[in-house]
């Protein structure tokens, strides 16, 4: 009960603070480097902005530079149970071309503008997709197994709560798995168990070297902007509950870290010293 109440508290501040815009007409932008999750699109008036999609990860395709995308690629390979690297990045390759074929008639974009970037490299608002035929680009993409259902989620224009769509998103994802669709068909059961789990040894293994490192409140980060990446830099803040922080807010001071889910005392007072907040509207 309790957390429910929170729930409701933690949606209407994302109201209060981040509605929803609505633009028909949007066309896709082409470009290289987007993925079948992340691309730029040309709005009504004109004006090219890069959306991130709400609730839908698919498989990284870009992997020069850092290796960061590599190593995202990995973890997503491991997720679906998938051996071979090289085919995971194909399947990217393939999410793509899909949404590219989903998006050659206007859709409508749903977005607050909310700061969607992954890393700092890149600007990004994240957003939903409604396409031509009426469809939830993220859903789709999920039932057709070219994405995993995961990352952020917020109130959707439909005002379904977050928390309902995140699991709603989960069973289209269990229904693609069941029938054998996209990545699925490529995962080796017998072995989902091991790479999973080596996923979070690895993930437990970085968390602990970066435990070693000191706060250094000269170098704050802000809890309302900080992107995926930053907030990753925090020992003890993986992926996951980056992902379920950006889903929070807007925050108006530190404490309201607590109503996050998983993150409780012990975790507060070892993230506090990196962060700071500059409340919405200031």
């Amino acid at each position: 009960m309790i957390r429910h109440c929170i729930f409701l508290l933690l949606a209407s501040t994302t109201l209060l603070f981040g509605n929803l815009e609505t633009f028909p007409n949007c066309t896709l932008v082409p470009s290289e480097w987007a993925d079948g999750d992340s691309f730029p699109v040309r709005f009504p008036d004109g004006k090219e902005r890069t959306i991130r999609l709400y609730g839908a990860d698919c498989m990284e395709m870009h992997l020069q530079g850092d290796d960061s995308n590599a190593r995202r690629l990995r973890d997503q390979r491991r997720y679906f149970g998938i051996a071979d690297i090289q085919l995971a990045r194909q399947l990217g390759i393939d999410a793509k071309n899909t949404v590219q074929q989903w998006l050659q008639k206007p859709f409508t974009v749903h977005t607050a503008f909310a700061d969607g970037r992954g890393d700092t490299r890149f600007q990004r608002v994240y957003a939903f997709v409604t396409l031509h035929d009426g469809r939830d680009l993220a859903e789709a993409l999920v039932s057709t197994g070219l994405a995993r259902a995961f990352g952020v989620t917020r109130l959707r224009p439909d005002s379904t709560r977050a928390d309902e769509w995140a699991e709603q998103l989960k069973d289209l994802e269990l229904t693609a798995a069941r029938k054998s669709l996209g990545a699925w068909k490529h995962t080796d059961w017998d072995k989902l168990t091991a790479f999973r789990k080596e996923a979070r040894d690895e993930v437990a293994e970085i968390e602990i070297a970066k435990d070693q490192q000191k706060a250094d409140p000269a170098n704050q980060i802000d809890l309302n902007t900080a992107s995926r990446d930053e907030l990753m830099t925090i020992p003890g803040i993986g992926e996951t509950t980056a992902n379920q922080i950006i889903s929070a807010r807007p925050f108006r001071q530190l404490g309201d870290l607590l109503t996050v889910p998983g993150i409780g005392t012990t975790k507060f007072q070892k993230f506090r010293p990196y962060l700071k907040v500059t409340p919405p509207g200031s």
